[in-house]
């Protein structure tokens, strides 16, 4: 039900979505006669828009998420496992036409690519499901395998989790699959921004891990003003900032998590 519910509250709570319901809005005050209305409906739908496509918002609004976790200062004697959470990969793509069709997130996998070279004698736990409420896609955990063989880890060592359709349930399945055992690091590698949601839940889970972001989405100095990357790329940031923090409000309502911004240590 959560799942459900957050795919449905996000498919219209989405800066995008919003504006489109609020100018539906304003057509429809105004045929009825509701100009005042209409009006602001139609107001707050620009006012939306343009904050969210020609403005440093969610630049801004990213800024304390990728920033709360850093990479070690010095790089691990030993690493047991990596786990690298989904959502890199083109899964609608992918299960149509084979391959290993890559977004923007996918320096999640790169990423642990490298690691996995650097310490070749820990496991690769992937896990990622079908995250998406109407779209038929491959599991991230289908895909993975064919993209990190190509770059050089043995499918020997990989762990596939392909039944977790959120980050709750990333965190649960994964401590299933790896039992890490006490004295043992494993890396957790997601996007920068998805780092404090993810290092939350895989505390409550009971599975310490070493916080490992990628896929940064900032320079980490914009101030609020106007936009310096295109439209679509600031409209893109202010909806990840936007859905990553009502998912940590959520989580911290819903009980998941005990903190509504996890702190690294």
């Amino acid at each position: 039900m959560f799942f459900i519910a957050s795919k449905v509250f996000w498919a219209v709570a989405n800066p995008l979505s919003l504006t489109a319901l609020l100018v539906l809005a304003g057509i429809l005050l105004a045929i009825g006669g509701f100009k005042r209305l209409s009006a602001m409906a139609t107001g707050l739908a620009l006012l939306v828009l343009g904050l969210s496509g020609w403005t440093t918002l969610g630049a801004v609004m990213l800024h304390p998420l990728e920033d709360r976790f850093a990479r070690p200062a010095e790089m691990p004697e030993r690493v047991d496992g990596i786990v690298v959470l989904g959502g890199g990969f083109e899964g609608g793509v992918n299960r149509a036409r084979g391959g290993y069709e890559l977004n923007s997130a996918a320096d999640r996998f790169v990423e642990t690519a490298i690691l996995a070279r650097r310490y070749p004698q820990a496991t690769v736990l992937v896990s990622g499901g079908t995250g998406a409420l109407l779209l038929k896609g491959e599991a991230d955990a289908e895909t993975a395998p064919r993209l990190l063989e190509a770059l050089g880890v043995d499918g020997e060592r990989l762990v596939l989790e392909g039944q977790s359709r959120d980050t709750y349930e990333n965190a649960v399945f994964s401590r299933q699959l790896a039992d890490p055992q006490e004295g043992e690091t494993w890396l957790l590698v997601t996007s920068a921004f998805h780092m404090p949601r993810s290092v939350g839940l895989f505390r409550e889970a009971g599975f310490p891990v070493v916080p490992w972001p990628a896929d940064y989405r900032t320079a980490g100095d914009e101030g609020f003003g106007l936009a310096r990357d295109n439209a679509f790329d600031s409209l893109q940031n202010t909806a990840i900032a936007m859905r990553e923090w009502i998912g940590l409000i959520a989580y911290r309502l819903t009980g998941r998590t005990k903190v509504l911004l996890p702190a690294p240590g």
